[in-house]
């Protein structure tokens, strides 16, 4: 299904389909012998119950009626134990639906975050967050509650009314009949009701994602709300959000209040018709006392499955909703896949080239890249420049296959990256982007992510190249744990984090998204001349801003328009083409004075 930018799913107009449930049987397999004795252990209790009713009207019509004290004692031991198996049988069915639903959850929950991480970036472009951690978390609480409870109980409610239906017709049919044909009422009710609630709980739990969204992206940028002085405008927007969600429960609340209601005054006018019909069939002879106890306490017993089917009924329809919902992740298909045979190719030294790539984002009006022919030898440094919105980070996505081009191709070697394991490939290929992501983890384990087998010289090695030796001054050195997001660190050392996790094991091919772009210019230097080593057997390709970043380049690549429109040396670049002098003016020298050419071939020539 497709999903625009910052909206929510497209809410159905007919609701969930109950099929969908059925898509949960993978799930529910693997423990449907716990299922079993849950179904087993309830139904069991159930019918226990049941047995106390005729009990009680052999004590009425027998030792009571006959006055023999003795006849008790037998009854009494019979009912007692009924009593000890019910208890047994209630332990037994919570046992097993707590043990199988609970791993049924877990399994479903790590179905859904595996697959998360197997769907590609353009995915998770067209996603809120929010949205996926609704699903993730009250979607899929819904259908455990589904599978432990609801379902089990709509079966054994229904199997019990059945059996007690039949006994009552056995026991005074007149009044087993008005039962039963009573009921039909209900039925259709719960039809209309179905029709209704479907729809409030699908609104409901979509708002519900809207709403985790707002409150996700506020924690998230506190620090710039709070500078902004938008505390007022953020909270109107994420108060909007509520209000609507408020008025979407209520709705859903009054919706099942009614059918409660329903449900409740039901057994209440069928129990005062069995109660006055009885009572004129004992007083004409047509029942016993002991009959009509009997016949009232098995209606009472059917009370509760007749009260529950309004709250199982609501609780499934959730289910199907939270399936459909659930499905909707688990249907779309990732999109970065590995080839058929999944065999890993042999790489040479790391000849990157990019053949007519164009690339076009889904329902975009116009191509982002487009006849982009790049070739970086083994070894070479090719700086990137363009005017924002031109496309660099995108053609730097293109590489680790984060993005596949939707025109011409990639190689490494020779070789289409599309033909390599993704797992191979980005073991080849180590990227750094502006934006530093760091996870709420140890600084260690946040450098080596991407090498989790790196030795403490490769770490160390990375630490020194991007200047990052201030993880050795926090409180636990490298084993200090960093808070969500790393916002316990400067950008700039999240950038230098960022940088060391790329640079860690010397990759074969690096793509460097602007990463320095938060460094002063003390240790932008530092960090560049550290580079320069690392630089020299690496495949490169930098995205570059500054003229310093230009100077870690053998050549330069302008991008303008989409495309590659001139490639050579920064000088030449410098002098001869206005456009590129102009991207490149916006940044000075440290007197406020571009660098010449000649200055920069100077200062080149000490590479």
């Amino acid at each position: 299904m497709a999903k625009d930018l910052g909206v929510s799913p497209t809410i159905p107009e007919a609701g969930p389909r109950l099929a969908s449930l059925k898509r949960l049987w993978p799930y529910i397999r693997p423990y449907r012998g716990l299922v079993l004795l849950t179904v087993v252990g309830a139904l069991g209790a159930t019918l226990v119950q049941i047995a106390i009713p005729l009990i009680t009207q052999d004590v009425i019509d027998g030792p009571i009626a006959d006055r023999d004290k003795s006849g008790l004692i037998p009854l009494g031991l019979l009912a007692l134990a009924f009593g000890v198996a019910e208890a047994f049988l209630f332990f037994l069915r919570r046992w097993a639906m707590t043990k199988s639903s609970l791993a049924m959850e877990r399994d479903l929950r790590d179905h859904m975050y595996s697959h998360l991480l197997s769907l590609p970036v353009a995915f998770h472009d067209r996603w809120s967050s929010g949205q996926l951690l609704s699903r993730a978390s009250s979607d899929v609480s819904s259908i455990r509650r589904f599978v432990g409870f609801s379902a089990i109980f709509l079966v054994v409610n229904i199997v019990s009314c059945i059996v007690i239906m039949i006994l009552l017709i056995g026991i005074y049919w007149p009044l087993g009949i008005f039962s039963a044909v009573a009921a039909i009422p209900l039925i259709y009710v719960g039809v209309r009701f179905e029709r209704r609630y479907n729809v409030v709980s699908r609104q409901v739990q979509d708002q519900q994602g809207e709403a985790a969204t707002d409150v996700e992206e506020s924690v998230l940028g506190i620090r710039i709300i709070k500078a902004l002085g938008r505390r007022d405008l953020v909270f109107g927007r994420f108060d909007a959000k509520a209000v609507r969600l408020q008025g979407l429960e209520l709705g859903k609340i009054k919706l099942l209040a009614f059918i409660w209601a329903i449900f409740e005054l039901q057994p209440q006018l069928v129990l005062a018709g069995v109660l006055v019909g009885g009572s004129f069939a004992v007083a004409g002879g047509a029942m016993t006392l002991g009959t009509l106890v009997s016949f009232i306490a098995l209606f009472t017993v059917m009370v509760w499955p007749i009260l529950s089917i309004g709250w199982l009924l609501a609780s499934t329809l959730e289910a199907a909703t939270a399936a459909d919902r659930i499905f909707e992740l688990l249907d779309a298909e990732p999109t970065i896949l590995d080839p058929h045979d999944g065999r890993e190719q042999r790489l040479g030294p790391g000849r990157l080239r990019l053949e007519g790539v164009g690339f076009s984002y889904p329902d975009a009006s116009a191509p982002v890249l487009h006849d982009v022919d790049l070739e970086i030898t083994p070894g070479e440094t090719v700086a990137l420049v363009g005017a924002t919105g031109s496309g660099k980070t995108t053609l730097t996505a293109l590489v680790p296959r984060l993005y596949d081009v939707t025109a011409g191709r990639i190689t490494i070697d020779g070789v289409d990256i599309r033909e390599l394991p993704v797992s191979q490939l980005r073991s080849q290929v180590a990227t750094a982007f502006e934006d530093a992501t760091l996870f709420s983890m140890s600084a260690r384990e946040n450098l080596a992510l991407g090498r989790p087998d790196a030795t403490d010289a490769e770490v160390a090695e990375a630490i020194d190249i991007a200047q990052a030796a201030f993880v050795y001054d926090l409180p636990w050195g490298l084993d200090t744990r960093l808070g969500e997001q790393g916002m316990s660190l400067s950008g700039g050392q999240r950038q230098r984090l960022a940088l060391a996790r790329a640079v860690l094991g010397r990759p074969t091919v690096l793509v460097l998204d602007d990463p320095l772009s938060a460094l002063d210019v003390h240790t932008e230097s530092l960090v560049e001349e550290a580079l320069r080593r690392v630089l020299v057997g690496t495949t490169a390709l930098v995205v570059a801003h500054r003229p310093s970043t230009v100077l870690l380049a053998d050549r330069v690549a302008l991008l303008d328009g989409g495309t590659i429109t001139h490639m050579g040396l920064h000088s030449d670049l410098l002098a001869t083409v206005p456009a590129y002098r102009s991207i490149l003016s916006a940044e000075t020298d440290e007197d406020g004075v571009l660098p010449t050419a000649r200055q920069m071939q100077d200062e080149g020539a000490g590479r």
